[in-house]
């Protein structure tokens, strides 16, 4: 079943001066080739400025365009979540594995926000996790949560500890990774996040919980939240999760084809602790790891 299609909005920035329109949406969204979106524009998809326009025109900064894209076949996904807490002001559910937590590229629908919202449409989230990353995600659902704990989240107050599989077996039970990590090129993107030197501060606290020979069951701390910081400060520390497509050893794009979206590997949300926005309690959420980031009981 399609979806109900979209509306993207985009304001002409400086650099599009002169650029034909299928150009500068080119360069800007490298995931489609300039050929593509002049047939897009030839479709009448496309508004410049708030009119609808089927020639590639020239652009000038500061202009409005729209794409109304038609609706599509999303990807599959798992599209279930599980309720750990609820009330007035907050919602913290499971993600599953291969569930998208926003829109973005071919997903809409096939969201964890468009499943929320069908009952709480007034939850925004207020950190994301990957799309192959389970686990526990917080939701605000009024606006003095979304401020507590958006101001909360910059301070580093919520505490988001993770269960991993990686590659090989750390060379010591607890250790720390702070390469900062910012966006770096990419031939399908345009760029990506990985380790980077002009990139933003970034720390990890790993734990070894179990040694598995070829791979090693890892407890991570992340201090602050840069796009996919585990897989990425992992792959640095030379343990990238095992099955991740995309990172490898030394934070080195394995393969050039992949996405940060693509799954394969096991990353989960294990522990979510906070501050209630309203109450002032604790909340402490404990969410529990899929069988294979269970470690035998000691």
């Amino acid at each position: 079943m399609k979806n109900s299609g979209y509306e993207y909005r985009e304001q002409v920035e400086v650099w599009g001066e002169g650029l034909s329109l299928s150009s500068y949406l080119a360069r800007k969204y490298p995931h489609s080739p300039a050929t593509v979106w002049c047939d897009r524009i030839k479709g009448g998809e496309i508004s410049f400025d708030g009119r609808k326009v089927c020639d590639d025109i020239f652009l000038k900064p500061g202009k409005r365009i729209l794409w109304r894209r038609p609706p599509w076949d999303e990807p599959d996904a798992p599209l279930t979540y599980s309720v750990l807490y609820e009330d007035d002001d907050l919602l913290v559910v499971v993600k599953p594995s291969g569930l998208p937590t926003l829109p973005s590229g071919g997903f809409l629908d096939h969201t964890l926000l468009s499943l929320v919202r069908i009952n709480r449409p007034e939850a925004s989230p207020v950190h994301r996790l990957g799309r192959g990353t389970s686990g526990a995600l917080l939701f605000a659902c009024s606006a003095r949560a979304r401020s507590f704990l958006g101001e909360a989240l910059r301070k580093n107050e919520i505490i988001k500890i993770y269960r991993a599989l990686a590659t090989g077996v750390p060379s010591e039970q607890h250790f720390s990774i702070t390469a900062p990590i910012g966006p770096v090129p990419h031939p399908k993107l345009g760029t990506l996040h990985s380790v980077c030197a002009t990139g933003k501060n970034a720390l990890s606290l790993v734990s070894l919980i179990e040694d598995r020979g070829n791979t090693s069951l890892l407890e991570v701390r992340i201090e602050t939240g840069r796009p996919h910081q585990i897989r990425i400060h992992l792959a640095y520390a030379g343990h990238p999760l095992a099955g991740d497509p995309l990172y490898g050893a030394g934070g080195a794009i394995r393969d050039p084809e992949a996405l940060p979206g693509d799954c394969g590997y096991l990353l989960h949300a294990e522990r979510l602790t906070f501050c209630h926005p309203v109450a002032g309690s604790p909340i402490d959420i404990y969410c529990s790891p899929p069988p294979e980031l269970s470690a035998p009981p000691s």
